[in-house]
């Protein structure tokens, strides 16, 4: 069975969001285990959303294959819960394979199965969970992480990339694949990749040039002018590059680059695209070109991306 753990005003989504993926998992494989919501009590668990759960009481370490650790605001009373800690001891003894979803890695560290390895969990929560569990060797910007038998996630909708990864394992990437196109996902993120948006870290993203911005990452394979920008906004090219630089922090140049990067570097580590193939779909054109742009933005050239994607 695959137990996912809440507790009071946990986060639906970091629950859900595993559960769905397991659920499907029977679909496609009809040997896999069946979920379960659990908890320290039995009966309904209400959510931070105010939704209310229906969980068993925790089962015996023997009935478990796979725990999952939900996150959200009650997530601090779990870390000082005995029973709580107890029993996620108790399975990792066992060598149970456990995970955690977004603030659910607290759960794990206070038990002590992060100690001394990798680990993710929300990029918000980095400083206080560095200041509280300095022994863990935290990684903010990975959408998940494993380390032998512990697996841990980023925020909320991360939990759905890792319940997928943990479904390729056990059944193979077909089922992995079958479930994603079911649960209608635009595509399978791996481990490696990085918890932000170059949308999300532009300046006003939805504001007067956000549709722009949607359009050219949706375009990423054409070649894309300062001009042609600057027709679609209705502005003089020189009077759109001072305009777009100032309400987004960004040059117009600069910005489609931040877009080919992130577009270019979701495809190196969650496909087996040629290089090449990548760089032409993104507009990098030359593959060489693409690599001199990894090195500056991540300090690696795709080959290096991709392998340690394949890793985690």
């Amino acid at each position: 069975m695959i137990g996912i753990l809440i507790f009071p005003d946990f986060q639906l989504l970091d629950a859900a969001g595993p559960a769905s993926v397991f659920e499907m998992a029977r679909r496609f494989a009809p040997a896999a285990p069946p979920v379960q919501m659990i908890a320290v009590q039995s009966g309904p668990v209400r959510s931070s959303s105010g939704v209310e759960v229906l969980a068993a009481r925790l089962p015996s370490a023997n009935a478990i294959t796979t725990l999952v650790v939900a996150g959200g605001l009650g997530v601090d009373a779990a870390t000082e819960c005995r029973k709580t800690l107890a029993f996620v001891r108790r399975l990792a003894r066992r060598g149970v394979r456990v995970a955690s979803v977004c603030s659910g890695a607290y759960v794990l560290a206070a038990a002590g199965l992060l100690d001394g390895r990798k680990a993710t969990t929300h990029w918000c929560r980095t400083q206080d969970f560095v200041s509280r569990y300095p022994k863990v060797r935290l990684d903010p910007d990975r959408i998940f992480l494993r380390d032998g038998h512990v697996w841990t996630s980023a925020g909320i909708s991360a939990g759905i990339d890792l319940a997928l990864a943990i479904a390729a394992e056990d059944h193979g990437d077909g089922v992995a694949k079958d479930i994603a196109c079911q649960l209608v996902l635009y595509h399978r993120r791996s481990g490696g990749q990085s918890q932000f948006s170059s949308l999300l870290e532009l300046k006003t993203p939805n504001g007067r040039f956000g549709p722009l911005l949607t359009w050219v990452r949706e375009h990423l394979g054409k070649p894309i002018t300062v001009e042609m920008l600057a027709d679609r906004a209705g502005l003089s090219p020189r009077h759109f590059a001072r305009v777009f630089t100032a309400e987004t922090g960004s040059t117009p140049s600069k910005a489609i680059e931040r877009l080919r990067l992130e577009v270019a570097r979701e495809h190196v580590q969650s496909s087996g695209d040629l290089i090449e193939r990548v760089a032409e779909a993104t507009g990098f054109r030359d593959p060489e070109r693409m690599r001199r742009a990894f090195v500056r933005a991540f300090g690696q050239p795709p080959q290096a991306l991709r392998r340690a994607a394949r890793k985690t």
